[in-house]
């Protein structure tokens, strides 16, 4: 074999021994391989808001990821930081990968384990992937991972916009369990899965009855390139059912009723994004819809949330890029907290990428009150809200590598 210049070297003075050193080259090498194949990437993600009116940090829209503690400053978003061994191309191809948080949103994603409530970190994603050879190949996730609904990523800078939508923050996050995805051609994918909970809570479960799991499962079309200007264009369709026996990730997620039997939600959603003849935009919609039930596999005191939202993204140069994002959101039964029971978002961001591996974006959003109520914000002294509108202007820089 062949060994390093210093490892000659001790060899030959005497230091070593010849198969000692072997075999430590030999367990050098099988560490160095296993390591090449591992990549390292992550971000920064920071942001600076604006919140107009009297007492815009008071009663704030329930959208995930805001609140009072990121109003009217500056902000230490996340840091997110990936080591990922993709699959390869063999039949028993194997890999991993995992996403680990820091920051603020790591408080909110709700993802530490039964036993283990540390700040500012949370594990993202941590599995096993795995393919086997079945046909054309299945390939699955053990271990934790993204939920397979939404339009929108957890990660904000995968989005086209800086806030997240009421859709968003009506699904599930995040999953404990096995995912199993087959590509039965180049226009179409199958996804089905099974785990612990509904919750993000890693290792969360009924200890009372473990046979109260979550079952998920989704279909994707691709338009293929004889479409045209569709190809590339994707459809996509969800469910999750499962029960719930923690408080809820984020800030508007239908919240749990009972803390000793949970709470059996059902999540539906169906997305759609599609290019069109211009080739610098591209449109979307999406649909959302989780019902809850007080007790599990039982209707009392049913509860209900709903969002539709559609999206615009325009490249307009080769550095800057518009996104619009329309939204109406309903609620029913238990309360979403901060959200009225009928609300509208629009929001507008221009994204314009200046400096190298860096994504700026100015976002401006403005969420009403449909009921005609007042809903958001505050006097001095007071709790009650005193707008039917808020109106925020945020600065969003996030540094990838």
């Amino acid at each position: 074999m062949k060994m390093n210049k210093w490892t000659v070297g001790l060899t030959a003075l005497g230091v070593v021994s010849l198969a000692s050193a072997v075999r430590a080259e030999e367990k050098m090498n099988v560490v160095e391989t296993t390591l090449s194949a591992t990549t390292l990437s992550g971000y920064v993600d920071t942001s600076a808001q604006l919140n107009f009116g009297p007492g815009a940090a008071q009663n704030m829209p329930g959208y995930a990821f805001n609140g009072p503690q990121y109003a009217n400053g500056f902000n230490l978003d996340v840091v997110g930081l990936t080591l990922q061994k993709p699959l390869t191309e063999g039949e028993w191809a194997a890999g991993y990968k995992v996403d680990l948080w820091m920051g603020p949103y790591a408080n909110q994603l709700n993802t530490s384990s039964m036993f283990s409530s540390v700040n500012d970190f949370c594990i993202k994603q941590a599995y096993v992937a795995l393919r086997v050879p079945v046909g054309n190949g299945i390939n699955f996730k053990m271990g934790v991972f993204d939920s397979i609904l939404g339009y929108e990523s957890t990660a904000s800078g995968a989005n086209p916009n800086w806030s997240r939508s009421y859709g968003y923050t009506m699904e599930p996050t995040t999953f404990t369990g096995l995912l199993g995805t087959y590509q039965v051609c180049e226009a179409v994918a199958f996804s089905a899965g099974v785990a612990d909970t509904y919750g993000a809570q890693i290792n969360q479960r009924n200890v009372d009855n473990p046979s109260f799991l979550a079952y998920m499962g989704s279909v994707a079309l691709t338009a293929p390139e004889s479409m045209g200007f569709l190809a590339g264009s994707a459809l996509y369709a969800g469910i999750v059912n499962g029960l719930n026996t923690a408080s809820p990730a984020n800030a508007g997620t239908l919240p749990s009723i009972s803390s000793i039997g949970g709470v059996n939600q059902t999540s539906y959603y169906v997305g759609a994004t599609v290019n069109t003849p211009l080739k610098a935009l591209k449109v979307g919609a999406a649909y959302d819809y989780v019902g809850v039930n007080a007790q599990p596999l039982t209707m009392q005191n049913p509860g209900y949330a709903n969002a539709i939202a559609g999206y615009a993204s325009y490249q307009a140069t080769e550095k800057m890029s518009l996104h619009g994002r329309m939204e109406y959101a309903t609620h029913g039964g238990p309360s979403m907290p901060g959200l009225p029971t009928r609300v509208l978002g629009m929001t507008g961001t221009v994204q314009y990428d200046l400096w190298a591996n860096v994504l700026t974006r100015l976002e401006a959003r403005f969420d009403r009150d449909l009921n005609g109520a007042n809903s958001f914000g505050a006097n001095a002294g007071s709790a009650a809200p005193v707008s039917q509108n808020a109106f925020i202007l945020a600065l969003n820089v996030i540094y990838k590598f």
